[in-house]
């Protein structure tokens, strides 16, 4: 039997999704998903987004090669965050870094804000 999810999308129609290597459990990245990057996610078994700045669908890999193969999706308890588990074919940053979390804040390091 299959259960029925109820995801909750925000107001601009958004999921949080938080990309994590399935292998070594890295978390690689925090995009954004919409119910169509989700279906087509599901569909192809690889990353489709929702970029924000472009508002448009983007497919993770589509011109670097850096595809992401999903292994599982994930929801948490307020069906609000999605925790996507993939294969990756290379780095998942735009700088080229394997995760976008490649950088730490010291105790006692300011910030701008």
């Amino acid at each position: 039997m299959r259960e029925n999810v109820s995801l909750k999308y925000d107001e601009r129609g958004l999921i949080t999704a938080v990309v994590q290597n399935a292998a070594t459990l890295e978390v690689l990245m925090v995009a954004w998903m919409n119910e169509e990057s989700l279906r087509l996610t599901l569909q192809t078994g690889e990353t489709h987004f929702w970029s924000r700045s472009c508002q448009e669908l983007w497919h993770k890999g589509a011109t670097s090669g850096n595809i992401q193969r999903v292994r599982q999706i994930r929801y948490d308890c307020d069906g609000d965050t999605l925790l996507v588990l993939v294969d990756p074919a290379g780095p998942a940053c735009h700088t080229g870094a394997m995760s976008c979390f490649y950088r730490a804040l010291e105790a006692g390091s300011e910030t701008d804000g």
